[in-house]
C-alpha cells in the first residue's frame, strides 16, 4: 500500500524530534529532510491535477469566446460567478472528509476511511439539488444583479450545461479528499491528464464541426469532469493500495448525516467567505469613476491569482493531510514540526511570486498574495468553524469597509480597494498565525482521537470487497 512508507517515515521524524541523545540543530536538519520529501511528494502531483482541472474550465472559455463576444462574456460569467459558487460550496464541504479521512488513517482505523467516503458523497450530491435550482433560475438571478438580457440569456444557456457538473463535484471531492488522506496522489494528476485531452478532442468537435455553441460546450465540460470521477472510483475499487480503505457500499453513509453536515458547513462557510470576498471586491471596483481601468487590472490580478491558487491548492492539500495524520498517529511533534516547514515553504514560494510580480510590475498594474497554507492547517486540525468567524471580521467587517473607505473617500480608486484587500488578508494571516504558533499539540492529538472514537462505525458494510 502506498501509504506504508508515509507512515515509516512519520513514525522515524517522531522518533527524530524526541531523541534527546541528538544535538538540536542535527534532529531539525534530519527531521527537515524527511519532512520536506514527504510534503514535496505529496505536493507535486496534486499541483498538477489542480493545474489541469484550471486548464480545462478555462480551454472551455476559449473554445466559447471563438464563438465571439457574446459567447465570450456568457462563458466567462457563468464560470467566474455561478460556478464558482458551487465550486466553492461542495469543495468547501469535502474539506469535512478530508480532516477525517486525514486523522482516522493516521490512526490506523482504515476502514472509516472508505465510511467517511460515502458519507460525504451522500450529503454533497443533496446539497447539489438546490445548486441545480440555482443554475436553473441562473437567468432570473443575473437579470436580478443587473445584467443585460443578451448576456443574461446566453451565460443562463452555457449554466444549463453544467448542472450535470454539480453531481461530479459532489463525487470527485470525497473521493479526492479520500486518495490524499492515505497520501495517494498522482494517479488523480494522470487521471486528469487523460481526461484533458480528451475533452479538447471531444470540444473541439462538439463546439466548432456539430455547432452545438454554448450548450455543448459546458455540456462536454460535464461530460469530463465525470470521466475523472468515474477513473478514479473505478481506480480506488480495483486497485490493492486501498484494500483496507474499501470494503464496500455501506448503510452507514445514511447514518449520522446531521452531525457530518455541521462539520461540512463550517468547511464550505469557511472557504466561500474567502471566494466571495474577491468576487464582492470586483464589484466593488464596477463603482469606481473609471471602471473598465479597475476591472481590466483587477482581471490580471484575478487571472494570475487563479493560477497561483492552484499551486496554493496542491501544497494545502499536502499540507491538511500531514497534520491530519500526524494528529491521528498521536505524534503532536511532528504535527507542530509539520507547520513550521510548511509556513517556511509557504513563505518562500511568497517571496518567489512577488519577485516575478515586481519584475512584470511594468505590466501588472496591482497584485497580492494570500497566507492560505495557515488555513489549511486549520483544516488539518479541524477548525473549519473558528476560521469561518476569523474570515468574517477579517474580509467582511475590516477589509471590504476599509477598501472603500480608501478607494472612494481618500480618492485612491483599485488601489485603494486592493489595499482593504491586503489589510484583511493580513489581519486574518496573523490571527491564524497567532492560534497556531500557541497551539498545544498534545490537546490536539487527544480532540483527534475523540473525533475519531465518536465516528468510529463497527458495523459491516453492505456490500463487502472479498479482496
Amino acid at each position: 500500500m502506498s501509504g506504508e512508507p508515509s507512515r515509516g517515515s512519520r513514525k522515524q521524524l517522531e522518533n527524530i524530534l524526541t531523541d534527546a541523545s541528538m544535538s538540536r540543530g542535527n534532529r531539525i536538519r534530519r527531521a527537515a529532510l524527511i519532512e520536506m520529501r514527504m510534503l514535496v511528494k505529496l505536493a507535486a502531483p496534486a499541483v498538477v491535477g489542480y493545474m489541469i482541472n484550471y486548464l480545462m474550465s478555462m480551454s472551455t472559455q476559449v473554445f466559447s469566446g471563438h464563438l465571439g463576444n457574446l459567447e465570450y462574456a456568457a462563458a466567462s460569467l457563468g464560470n467566474t460567478g455561478i460556478q464558482v459558487f458551487a465550486y466553492g460550496c461542495l469543495l468547501g464541504m469535502g474539506s469535512a472528509v478530508e480532516t477525517l479521512c486525514g486523522q482516522a488513517f493516521g490512526a490506523q482505523k482504515h476502514e472509516l476511511l472508505g465510511v467517511y467516503l460515502q458519507r460525504s458523497a451522500v450529503l454533497l450530491t443533496m446539497c447539489g439539488i438546490p445548486l441545480a435550482v440555482i443554475y436553473a433560475c441562473s437567468r432570473q438571478i443575473l437579470l436580478l444583479l443587473g445584467q443585460s438580457p443578451e448576456i443574461a440569456k446566453a451565460a443562463s444557456i452555457f449554466v444549463y450545461g453544467l448542472i450535470p457538473q454539480i453531481f461530479a463535484y459532489a463525487i470527485n471531492f470525497p473521493v479526492t479528499k479520500f486518495m490524499q488522506a492515505q497520501s495517494i496522489v498522482a494517479p488523480s494528476a494522470y487521471i486528469s491528464a487523460g481526461a484533458l485531452v480528451v475533452h479538447l478532442l471531444v470540444s473541439w468537435v462538439v463546439v466548432y464541426k456539430m455547432g452545438l455553441g454554448l450548450l455543448g460546450a459546458s455540456l462536454v465540460l460535464s461530460i469530463s469532469w465525470w470521466i475523472i470521477v468515474g477513473a478514479k472510483f473505478t481506480y480506488i475499487v480495483i486497485s490493492p493500495e486501498f484494500r483496507r480503505t474499501w470494503t464496500g457500499f455501506t448503510w452507514q453513509a445514511f447514518a449520522g448525516l446531521p452531525e457530518f453536515l455541521k462539520l461540512s458547513a463550517s468547511s464550505a462557510v469557511m472557504l466561500c467567505l474567502e471566494t466571495w470576498y474577491f468576487q464582492i471586491v470586483v464589484l466593488i471596483a464596477g463603482l469606481l469613476e473609471n471602471p473598465e481601468l479597475a476591472l481590466d487590472s483587477l482581471s490580471v490580478c484575478l487571472t494570475i491569482s487563479g493560477w497561483v491558487l492552484m499551486i496554493s491548492f496542491g501544497f494545502n492539500a499536502a499540507v491538511s493531510v500531514r497534520v491530519s495524520n500526524e494528529l491521528g498517529a498521536g505524534n503532536p511533534k511532528s504535527a507542530a514540526f509539520s507547520v513550521i516547514m510548511v509556513m517556511m515553504l509557504s513563505s518562500f514560494i511568497s517571496i518567489i511570486v512577488a519577485i516575478v510580480i515586481m519584475c512584470l510590475r511594468d505590466r501588472i498594474s496591482y497584485a497580492f498574495t494570500e497566507g492560505e497554507a495557515v488555513s489549511r492547517v486549520a483544516v488539518g486540525c479541524g477548525w473549519q468553524q473558528f476560521v469561518a468567524y476569523v474570515n468574517v471580521g477579517c474580509y467582511y467587517i475590516v477589509g471590504i469597509p476599509l477598501g472603500v473607505l480608501l478607494g472612494f473617500k481618500f480618492g485612491l480608486g483599485a488601489k485603494g480597494i486592493w489595499g482593504g484587500v491586503l489589510g484583511g488578508t493580513c489581519m486574518q494571516f496573523l490571527i491564524l498565525l497567532s492560534v497556531t504558533i500557541r497551539t498545544d499539540w498534545n490537546k490536539e492529538v487527544e480532540a483527534a482521537n475523540k473525533r475519531l472514537n465518536k465516528w468510529d462505525d463497527k458495523r459491516k458494510p453492505l456490500l463487502e470487497n472479498e479482496n
